[in-house]
């Protein structure tokens, strides 16, 4: 008898259907927008900010880790009772990751001061994340992905990249060419010395634990308007194989990048991106990119909103974004911005812009 019913079991389990898979437990793109600094708001802000863009469709935001971390966290607790997928930036200028009496580098007051990433302090970084992380954790809210630090290969946000006092000469085209370089390798160290402290303290958590780690959004701001600005930059490409020297292929899942196109259109704006994009290679050949910012400007700020030239744009980038994610050097896209830059919003005279939909839809929408 037991052995019949053994036999019969089998038979039935070669030929029952297989379990419905969900495709996005196989290849999850993720398609979001961006929404920083919703810690500058009150709780009433963040709860509107939220449900607009929930209401919207949107299913991932990418929302920032900073000062005054308390509405920080709150935010990460709005958005996900809202049933948003999170990828939290931990933004790199906090000056609570770095010891009382660290200055930061000048920008001549041409633009905002910054941190240098070669002082930062990888004990008080690891005490403040992990705080940070527990909160999150206690709520039982599970993090889609983490993404420290951003823009770093550009002056803007690494401090050990200098900003010149007066702008006009040309600025550097590699990394020898570095005002400072010595200290910006110590910054490059300290940087891969935090991402494995995120990969570490991610890894002690019960809900967040599995949570993809990308490494900073890189600037694609190109060499001539780093001359015209008078700011040191490299290029997105020769800064990630600085990174891959010491080590941090073993401890990301995907590489950011962020994607202003400007005023390219058709073939020259395909012929950018992937240009761009050319360092990224499919899980287990290298790594895949994620795209955390990318925006086309309307300069347009009228109410009603004409959106035709910037929906037109949006629906070449996400082509071109399409066809990246099918070869695997792509997973995931966050248009920036919800409703912050005016030039760059999507939410225009209270509600998502046609550009905005462009930017969020599905594959079905993007061949209109």
């Amino acid at each position: 008898m037991g052995a019949r019913l053994a036999c019969a079991l089998a038979v039935f389990w070669a030929f029952a259907p297989a379990p419905p898979v969900d495709a996005d437990d196989v290849f999850p793109d993720r398609i979001g927008m961006n929404r920083v600094n919703l810690a500058w708001l009150s709780r009433a802000d963040q709860n509107r900010v939220l449900q607009e863009i929930a209401a919207s469709g949107i299913t991932h935001v990418r929302l920032s880790l900073s000062r005054p971390m308390d509405k920080s966290i709150e935010a990460v607790e709005i958005a996900d009772r809202l049933g948003l997928k999170i990828l939290i930036e931990i933004q790199l200028g906090n000056k609570d990751y770095y010891a009382v009496g660290v200055r930061p580098r000048t920008g001549f007051g041409r633009i905002w001061d910054v941190l240098r990433l070669s002082d930062l302090d990888l004990d008080l970084y690891r005490a403040q994340l992990r705080s940070a992380l527990r909160r999150i954790d206690d709520m039982g809210i599970r993090i889609d992905a983490v993404e420290p630090g951003n823009e770093i290969n550009y002056s803007a946000y690494n401090g050990d990249l200098v900003v010149y006092e007066k702008p006009g000469r040309q600025t550097p085209r590699n990394v020898s060419e570095l005002a400072d370089r010595p200290a910006f390798e110590r910054g490059l160290d300290a940087y891969v010395g935090a991402v494995r402290i995120t990969r570490e303290e991610l890894q002690a958590t019960v809900h967040s634990r599995g949570a993809l780690l990308i490494s900073a959004g890189l600037s694609d701001v190109s060499a001539d308007e780093a001359d015209y600005r008078g700011r040191e930059r490299l290029d997105p490409g020769a800064f990630v194989s600085l990174l891959r020297e010491r080590g941090i292929d073993a401890l990301i899942d995907g590489y950011g990048i962020h994607v202003y196109p400007g005023r390219r259109g058709g073939a020259a704006l395909a012929q950018y991106v992937t240009a761009l994009l050319d360092f990224c290679q499919p899980e287990g050949e290298g790594k895949p990119c994620w795209v955390t910012e990318w925006g086309i400007a309307n300069t347009t700020l009228s109410c009603p909103i004409d959106d035709r030239k910037r929906e037109g744009a949006i629906r070449a980038m996400r082509r071109v974004f399409r066809q990246l994610m099918a070869k695997r050097t792509l997973e995931a896209v966050f248009y920036y911005d919800w409703d912050t830059q005016p030039v760059y919003s999507v939410w225009r005279c209270g509600t998502l812009s046609p550009a905005g939909v462009a930017a969020i839809e599905t594959d079905a929408g993007e061949d209109r």
